[in-house]
Formats: C-alpha cells, sequence, structure tokens
C-alpha cells in the first residue's frame, strides 16, 4: 500500500484511517512514513497561531503570563503519528517526533510502541492521527509492505 496526501490546520486533531487487507500470513510488516514540513519557521506566523491558542485554551486571568512566554515554543512543529491495528485489534502506537519513520512488526520483534506478534492474514488499518498542522499545507507520504516483498522497497 502507497498512500500520499495532504494536510492544512483545519485537518488538526483529526484521524486518517487506511485499512489494508493481507491475503496470506507474512513473516512481517514494514511501515515507512514521511512528512513535511517539519516546522513552521514563520516566526510572526508562529505569534499569532500562539495568541489564537492562548486565548482558546489558557485561562484569562492566566493569559497575560502564558504570552510572556511564548518564546520558548518556537518554532512551532507538526504533528502526526501513527497507530496499527489487525484483524484482533490493537497492535500498538508511535507517538515519535519524527518526520521521518520506520517501523516493523513480526512475530519475533516490533518497533518500540509496537506489539510482536503473527502477521496474519486479514484487515489491517494503520491509523495517523494529526494531532498539529501549523503550516498552512503538510504533505505526507505512507508506505506499508509485507516481508516477502523486501527489507528495502
Amino acid at each position: 500500500m502507497e498512500i500520499m496526501g495532504e494536510a492544512g490546520p483545519d485537518d488538526a486533531r483529526t484521524h486518517r484511517r487506511y485499512p489494508f487487507e493481507l491475503r496470506e500470513p507474512s513473516d512481517g510488516l514494514h511501515i515507512r512514513f514521511a512528512y513535511s514540513p517539519k516546522t513552521l519557521e514563520d516566526r510572526e506566523e508562529s505569534r499569532l497561531l500562539m495568541e489564537r491558542s492562548i486565548a482558546l485554551y489558557v485561562a484569562p486571568d492566566q493569559q497575560a503570563r502564558a504570552l510572556e512566554n511564548v518564546d520558548r515554543y518556537y518554532p512551532l512543529k507538526n504533528l502526526i503519528t501513527i497507530s496499527v491495528d489487525d484483524g484482533r485489534g490493537y497492535r500498538g502506537a508511535c507517538h515519535r517526533h519524527d518526520a521521518e519513520q520506520r517501523l516493523f512488526l513480526s512475530e519475533e520483534e516490533a518497533s518500540p510502541g509496537l506489539t510482536r506478534g503473527p502477521v496474519e492474514p486479514g484487515r489491517w488499518c494503520v491509523t495517523l492521527s494529526l494531532h498539529a498542522i501549523v503550516t498552512a499545507s503538510c504533505s505526507y507520504r505512507l508506505e506499508v509492505w509485507t516481508a516477502e516483498e523486501g527489507e528495502n522497497r
């Protein structure tokens, strides 16, 4: 499976599910995920986003103090994380801040955050959790393949 997509600020705090079928048992499942850009480089735009967020989420009596400390949050970053489910349920989540990730799971081993176990036929799903999209646009690419298709693609 290969998916290319785009997300914007309105997509923050949403999930995108990408189901796929494994027709035969596999020795392992590879997942490669990348998104770009990682950071919002425009400091003025970052400040405007922070001011709006503080107005929405910080108690009114704490807003002035929060505004004094916004510099410590720069640069603002996009954050998309991955979770995996198989036909029996949850196989784990990878809440990493890396903009590029390579993950693997098999009966003998799994990347941190994922659960090792048999890679059986059936419906699987990779879910992207779009926690924060602070840039006007963020492109991503998700690839999933079996060990039988090769270690690298």
